[in-house]
């Protein structure tokens, strides 16, 4: 991808293969041996094409494609590959000698097409990698791939946030744009790449003032405030934002910012279609009413209910298990108000919503989740809402958002919260607190209630300094006290069962390093592998969090070649460039990356530079 510089205005294309080593490896598996191929399924924009295209690269390999506009034409889609005029049996035989077939976009081949690829499964001579969309109707012959157990079926997920930050690394953009981004595009790429391309080329519109966050005293970009036909974002006097684009720089990071509604260019309508092209009764006049009702939901009985259903079944609204209505996509809301025209705006959007009594109740929520040493993520939509249009948010919520972020081990989220906290109130003594806490600096002296003070001696990861009154101190049967006693007696084993525990309950930097203190305990080789990989697994989802008990190499179980090449490779370089730089073979470079994989337990090449010298070494 293209990286951004002082302008933030370019982006590289195509991007980076990123993520997806399991998914690589299951694909590249399917091509060995007498294995007949894979279904790579997935909604569109996830990454199908790209991650076939990874798995088949430098194979002999043939590649087919459906198109929208040939799917009334027989065997368009294999034009290249067969004669003029050829029957369904003689292009069975005439491709029986290409070893590698890439199907891509199968639910849109002609059903002659779709019939042909099924053949080719069912005679087995030929390797099959298809891929196809779901949510749209396939040919028969596709879809019958799998359910007919042809070929087995690899369901591509969304990328994981962790992953979709790696992406987006070259671009310096600060964690709560990384994480509005994935949660908006919900692991449509493409859509990702349309939006960021607007952010960073769309002219910053000139701020306006809004009402009052009712209940804690800050400004709000409230719906209706604005009279244009397209939003305008608030900025904050004193904060140090420059724009560039729809992107602000946040002072003394060096990270952008986007923080505002969405530009809503051609390609950004073009897939969010579905929202702004309703055209059943009511249907438009239900999801603008949603739209400015944003971030709070409204009730069942102020909206039609048959209008509802339909928006319900074809996924466009959620309903709560309470009865509350709310848009469904996070982007649809801004591109419904963007769209809505200047008096509709007006007229909807005239009452700014009381956002202080939620915004209190989702900080108590985070508070009470804290207390019972749980935090996986819990529902906080308005506070979510208010700093993706900035908002100034009260100094206790960002103060509670920055602790919850850095106990689940997210310590860059934990800081861009407690910055929030310190654009409203500069001096406020709990997000300062946050704010050094995150980005490494010492904690104050534990006082008296201050469980996760005190377990930082077990998190040192020496056993001798984990006495029986730390032990006792931490909840007694607590998942803290677990990891504390396991790591006190040296146990391997109890040490990975605290970490499956932390893992559970959201602690993932905790449960890293339980589990690299696991490995270090174990007394069988094997289970020490198989613990370190989990703790570099989870240390990378941890945004470079680096902590004594994740330092220490893992090059002592190689030798010497394998020492030699395995840090070329976490340094960036191919097999290739090693097998040149070392006077090696390829083939043999690639044999001793494989022993030193199963030496260090991973078969992820990104993850090299965590096992070699921990978390501060990595790499995007």
């Amino acid at each position: 991808m293209r990286t951004y510089r002082q302008d933030a205005k370019t982006l590289e294309l195509p991007w980076p293969f990123t993520g997806r080593s399991e998914e690589l490896e299951r694909v590249r598996a399917a091509l060995t041996g007498g294995r007949p191929g894979i279904v790579v399924t997935g909604p569109a924009g996830h990454g199908k094409t790209r991650l076939i295209t990874e798995a088949v690269r430098g194979l002999d390999h043939a590649r087919v494609t459906g198109t929208p506009e040939a799917r009334d034409l027989p065997l368009a889609a294999f034009a290249h590959l067969l004669p003029d005029t050829v029957s369904l049996h003689s292009a069975v035989r005439a491709l029986s000698g290409v070893r590698v077939l890439v199907v891509d976009d199968a639910q849109l081949l002609d059903e002659t097409s779709a019939a042909l690829v099924h053949q080719l499964a069912v005679h087995g001579r030929t390797r099959l990698i298809v891929a196809a969309a779901d949510g749209v109707p396939a040919p028969g012959a596709v879809s019958r791939l799998w359910t007919g157990e042809l070929l087995p079926r690899l369901p591509l997920g969304p990328l994981p946030p962790e992953d979709t930050a790696r992406l987006l690394a070259g671009a310096a953009l600060d964690p709560l744009t990384v994480r509005r981004l994935h949660r908006s595009c919900r692991g449509d790429l493409r859509l990702l790449r349309a939006l960021l391309t607007a952010l960073t080329e769309s002219p910053q519109p000139t701020s306006v003032p809004g009402p009052v966050l009712a209940g804690a005293g800050v400004p709000v970009s409230a719906p209706g405030a604005v009279p244009a036909p397209a939003e305008l974002p608030v900025t904050c006097p004193g904060a140090g934002l420059v724009g560039v684009g729809r992107l602000e720089s946040v002072a003394g990071t060096g990270e952008w910012a986007w923080r505002g509604p969405l530009p809503v260019t051609p390609a950004v309508r073009e897939r969010l279609a579905p929202a702004l092209e309703r055209s059943g009764p009511g249907e438009r006049d239900v999801l603008d009413r949603l739209a400015f009702a944003e971030p709070l939901p409204l009730p069942l009985e102020e909206l039609d209910l048959e209008v509802l259903e339909r928006l319900e079944a074809d996924g466009l609204i959620d309903v709560g298990e309470q009865g509350a209505v709310s848009l469904a996509h996070p982007l649809h809301g801004t591109a419904l108000r963007a769209t809505a025209g200047r008096l509709r705006a007006r007229r909807l959007g005239r009452t700014a919503p009381a956002y202080g009594p939620t915004l209190d109740a989702e900080r108590r929520t985070l508070v009470r989740q804290m207390e019972r040493l749980d935090v996986r993520p819990v529902p906080t939509p308005v506070g979510e809402w208010l700093v993706a249009h900035g908002v100034p948010l009260p100094a206790r919520y960002a103060e509670a958002r920055a602790r919850f972020a850095r106990l689940r081990g997210e310590s860059r989220e934990a800081a861009a919260w407690a910055r929030e906290g310190l654009r409203s109130t500069p001096a406020d003594g709990g997000c300062r607190r946050e704010l050094r806490l995150a980005e490494g600096g010492p904690d104050e002296p534990a006082g008296p209630d201050d469980i996760h003070a005190r377990y930082a001696a077990v998190r040192l990861g020496e056993p001798g300094r984990v006495s029986g009154r730390v032990t006792g101190r931490l909840q007694a049967g607590s998942v803290l006290a677990r990891h504390a006693d396991a790591l006190a007696r040296a146990d391997g084993p109890a040490l990975e069962g605290a970490a499956e525990a932390l893992a559970e309950r959201g602690f993932t930097l905790y449960a890293a390093e339980a589990y690299a203190q696991a490995a270090r305990a174990h007394r069988d080789p094997s289970a020490a592998r198989r613990a370190r990989t989990r703790a570099v697994a989870l240390a990378r989802r941890c945004q470079g969090a680096s902590t004594p008990a994740l330092a220490g190499p893992a090059l002592g179980e190689l030798t010497a070649r394998q020492r030699q090449i395995v840090t070329l490779a976490a340094a960036g370089l191919s097999n290739r460039e090693i097998a040149e730089k070392l006077t090696l073979s390829v083939r043999t470079v690639g044999n001793h990356l494989y022993s030193a994989y199963t030496r260090l337990g991973t078969g992820d090449r990104t993850a090299l530079p965590w096992l070699l010298d921990g978390p501060d070494r990595e790499t995007a």
